[in-house]
């Protein structure tokens, strides 16, 4: 049962929107078994969406139109997609009502223009809104669905659960389709694939893709087959594999980020921890303070970004700066070692970078970080040189900390 996608707007071919309706649609029919073969933006073109949709049924066995349900002159979906199918618009009296009353009950007069939206294409299926006044959509034409909804997330997520999950279920085919994902860090995407390719390039059934962002690679497998015991032991079997070839560079094998990792590793540990940061500007700090409950183990941190913060707040003695400088081994250590003994932690993480686009020496160019983590016993250092710009220095710096942190957890 193949699937398109089309999503209309004119403001979604702009930099200001995304479209992220169909990230999550795409996600719900996969969890049906029904694979998404393409996607499409189009604008506010009668002809563009036309042709979309007319291309789309040749290919598809569903197809979903998202946005372009509202009352205004270019909300013309329903129309064309009438027009496509030879369905003559009809007004529904119960749809009405029910944007009249949704009105009413605001204390407002509804505008002429809104009953636009109770229009429905002769046989098709009302679908209704609790959180808009656009009905969603469902037509069916010669063993085809096309199915139109409302662009707000607000609206199309629950009218696509309340009432397009469970017909969907029952028109999905037999087979099963089940994705797993490793979450990769410390690793960058060439050399994953170089160790993994061998491996993968034997299957067509897991099929395997692999994304790449700063500081973490991710590897998709995806397997389908009638049986989901047969499924799961296609995805086991080169899973396994994988994990043997990766080991501790896989920091996760389902949703859980590198930062909700770290934080399961400090609860099974009884640890807490305390973070210096300068280049990163609190990130780390945001990022573990992002999951809820961390306060059992994330003690606070200090942004030190001038030399006298990191004296004042974080303990680097006044002499080390001037002679190592802000960015170094020795101080990042002893920043590590004050927010440590300051916030009475187990752990003391420190961050130190030059994250540019300025402030590079031939000895120490943009992209240079220290990272060290203190404990009982002693601090820990690790030196890296992350290329891009200055956003992304950051965020490999701090994925770098975080899977510092994690990895000396699990010795």
């Amino acid at each position: 049962m193949h699937t398109e996608i089309i999503a209309i707007g004119s403001e979604l071919l702009t930099p200001y929107r995304q479209d992220t309706n169909s990230l999550w649609l795409t996600e719900k029919l996969l969890s049906l078994g029904i694979p998404v073969i393409r996607k499409t933006v189009v604008g506010d073109s009668r002809v563009d969406i036309r042709s979309a949709f007319e291309e789309a049924l040749e290919r598809a066995e569903l197809v979903i139109g998202i946005g372009g349900l509202g009352p205004t002159q270019d909300d013309i979906t329903r129309e064309v997609v009438a027009d496509l199918l030879q369905r003559p618009l009809e007004e529904n009296a119960e749809i009405l009502a029910r944007i009249e009353e949704r009105f009413r009950a605001r204390g407002r007069r509804m505008p002429e223009v809104n009953k636009r939206q109770a229009l429905v294409p002769r046989g098709a299926v009302a679908l209704d809104n609790d959180n808009g006044t656009a009905p969603g959509l469902w037509l069916e034409e010669t063993n085809k669905v096309v199915l139109l909804l409302p662009g707000p997330p607000q609206e199309l997520m629950p009218m696509f659960e309340q009432h397009c999950l469970g017909p969907l279920r029952e028109r999905a085919p037999r087979n099963i389709l089940q994705t797993r994902v490793f979450k990769v860090v410390g690793m960058p995407e060439s050399e994953v694939e170089e160790k993994i390719a061998p491996l993968y390039s034997r299957y067509s059934n897991p099929a395997t893709t692999i994304l790449a962002s700063p500081g973490e690679v991710q590897i998709h497998l995806q397997a389908s087959g009638e049986r989901r015991e047969r499924v799961e032991h296609l995805l086991n079997e080169l899973g396994d594999q994988m994990e043997a070839l990766l080991g501790d560079n896989i920091f996760s094998r389902g949703p859980e980020t590198l930062e909700q990792v770290v934080g399961m590793y400090l609860l099974m540990r009884g640890a807490t921890l305390a973070v210096a940061e300068s280049c990163t500007g609190g990130l780390i700090a945001r990022r573990l303070t992002d999951v809820p409950g961390s306060s059992r183990y994330f003690l606070g941190g200090v942004i030190c970004y001038s030399n006298a913060v990191k004296e004042k707040l974080a303990g680097a003695p006044p002499k080390l700066l001037k002679q190592k400088g802000p960015v170094s081994e020795e101080v990042t250590a002893a920043l590590a070692r004050g927010i440590r003994r300051h916030a009475r932690a187990r752990l003391g993480l420190a961050v130190t970078c030059i994250a540019g686009p300025e402030g590079g020496l031939p000895l120490k160019p943009v992209g240079t970080t220290f990272i060290a983590l203190a404990d009982d016993h002693r601090e820990h250092v690790v030196k890296y040189r992350f290329l891009g710009d200055r956003e992304r220095v950051r965020w490999q710096a701090s994925q770098a900390a975080l899977d510092f942190v994690r990895r000396r957890l699990m010795k």
